[in-house]
């Protein structure tokens, strides 16, 4: 099973690189208030991270709630 969710995250990640790197263009961004144009590859890294950090925070909060209500 260990294996099978090493793999998973590689593929995963080398296809995030590859859509990444695809996608250099210059985006127009707007967010609340204010507006700006990035590169792709900055806005899709950006995102990445914070869906990383994301479900790291909700992965870590569930554990400890698990451990809370034992």
């Amino acid at each position: 099973m260990r294996t099978v969710k090493l793999v998973l995250i590689l593929a995963l990640t080398i296809a995030l690189a590859v859509f990444v790197l695809q996608n250099q263009a210059p985006w127009q961004v707007r967010f609340l208030w204010m507006t700006g144009e990035l590169p792709g590859v900055i806005l899709l890294f950006l995102t990445a991270v914070a869906g990383f950090i994301v479900g790291l925070t909700a992965a870590l909060l569930v554990k400890r709630g698990a451990k809370l209500t034992r």
